[in-house]
């Protein structure tokens, strides 16, 4: 019963300013203009794939450290081959130039 009091309090102290831009498709704050195609670097991409990879690999690497001690020998030789395929990645990534910004 709090959370729905909460609710809606949040509405009634919420800042309402309608405007046109409220109702674009895109709310960023730029107005589309009359070309709506636009070619984005495809470099943007790759260094954003490269993060969520490793930010992915630490999201298992954490709760690995604290289960680490706590589990069987096994447990060690497979992180290692999660971290080589992983070194494997980053090195090949870097070989082709994708993490060199021009």
């Amino acid at each position: 019963m709090a959370i729905i009091g909460l609710f809606i309090t949040s509405w009634f102290l919420s800042p309402k300013r309608p405007s046109e831009d409220k109702g674009v498709v895109y709310e960023s704050g730029i107005r589309p203009g009359e070309f709506r195609w636009s070619q984005i670097n495809i470099r943007y991409y790759i260094y954003a794939l490269l993060f969520l990879i490793f930010d992915v690999e630490a999201v298992f690497l954490f709760p690995w450290t604290v289960t680490f001690l706590k589990s069987s020998d096994i447990v060690f030789y497979e992180m290692l081959v999660f971290l080589g395929i992983l070194l494997f990645g980053l090195a090949f990534a870097w070989r082709k130039g994708a993490l060199s910004w021009r």
